[in-house]
């Protein structure tokens, strides 16, 4: 079995659109991991004021919470670049390569499907909430399309990672599953 390591070396080869996805992917990775680090920084600043100097807090949970709902979201596709998400193969291990290469097709096209009415939906929420001006019902009163902006650009970069292994798939430089032949 593959692991992330030579997944990444054989899914990008000199495919230019794969090359482009897994940077894209490898980017969004760092941002969340980025979003990761900033709400930990402001947990520790919010237990400072807290218990330290015995204030108030206004936006710091908040924030917190958006951060890891965005890091999460934003975190996806790089997380599938990886095949870092629980994987059970054990019907892909039971098949022939041929059979194993058009049950990845099939499960790669359901899950764009899925993902596209995902992101479809998660645009449309962003933009009802940027077109109405909604704001966060709390002291801060953050303007939410900015939070909720997490919600089409995770997907989209979802979308556009499981289209590039879809891509992979279909021209050989992927392996399905990330298994070799038996």
């Amino acid at each position: 079995m593959a692991g992330p390591s030579s997944a990444t070396a054989t899914q990008v080869g000199n495919h230019p659109f794969l090359r482009a996805v897994a940077a894209l992917s490898t980017l969004a990775g760092w941002c969340s991991a980025a979003m990761i680090v900033v709400a930990v920084g402001i947990t520790c600043q919010m237990i400072f004021v807290r218990f330290v100097l015995n204030g108030s807090t206004v936006w710091q949970t908040e924030m917190v919470i958006y951060l890891v709902i965005g890091a999460t979201l934003v975190g996806l596709p790089y997380v599938q670049r990886l095949r870092g998400h629980v994987n059970v193969d054990l019907i892909p291990l039971a098949l022939p390569m041929r059979a194993r290469r058009a049950l990845a097709v099939l499960t790669l096209s359901l899950s764009i499907a899925i993902i596209g009415v995902m992101l479809w939906y998660g645009y449309d929420y962003w933009h009802f909430a940027w077109d109405r001006g909604w704001k966060s019902d709390t002291v801060w009163g953050v303007r939410l399309w900015i939070p909720y902006l997490a919600l089409p650009v995770g997907f989209g970069l979802l979308m556009l990672q499981l289209i590039a292994d879809l891509v992979g798939v279909l021209t050989g430089a992927e392996k399905p599953f990330g298994l070799e032949d038996n």
